[in-house]
């Protein structure tokens, strides 16, 4: 039931959610954003990786995202911090909030991309958290990947 497009520009992508967490779904959501937060997304510049999504009563959040304020901008300009509603159909929602209740998973922001339409898009992943074993298998496997990949080039 994953949803995902063919992605266009990535402004910011969350590289550190893939290894401190297990992904277990991905969804696809649009974003409300101000006229200054997208020239400054369309400059490439935003961090994503100590956010989060919260659902909270019909409605889903982006909570803690970074986007710079724009440097063009007047006094009207946005705050960098500030809680973004993220717009997935009702069903989507519900499922995601149901899934973060009962199993004690997590809402992460994956990727921060426009799409080829040139709309602001989040993957958003519902996520459960790794322990510290599992992240040392998933760091010994990457790099077993690695060594294998050179051996294979020096043959």
């Amino acid at each position: 039931m994953a949803k995902t497009a063919e992605q266009g520009k990535t402004v910011a992508e969350n590289r550190k959610a893939r290894y401190s967490y297990f992904i277990e779904d991905t969804m696809e959501a649009g974003i409300v954003l101000t006229g200054t937060e997208v020239k400054a997304l369309r400059q490439g510049r935003a961090n994503i990786a100590e956010s989060y999504a919260s659902p909270e009563g019909d409605e889903l959040w982006l909570i803690n995202a970074h986007i710079p304020e724009y440097k063009s901008g007047n006094r009207n300009n946005h705050e960098p911090t500030r809680r973004r509603k993220l717009l997935l159909k009702r069903r989507e929602i519900d499922r995601l909030a149901s899934a973060r209740q009962k199993e004690g998973m997590t809402l992460v922001p994956l990727k921060l991309y426009f799409n080829e339409r040139g709309l602001a898009k989040l993957s958003v992943g519902l996520a459960k958290g790794k322990k510290l074993h599992d992240k040392r298998a998933t760091e010994k496997n990457r790099d077993w990947q690695r060594q294998k990949q050179r051996l294979l080039r020096e043959k």
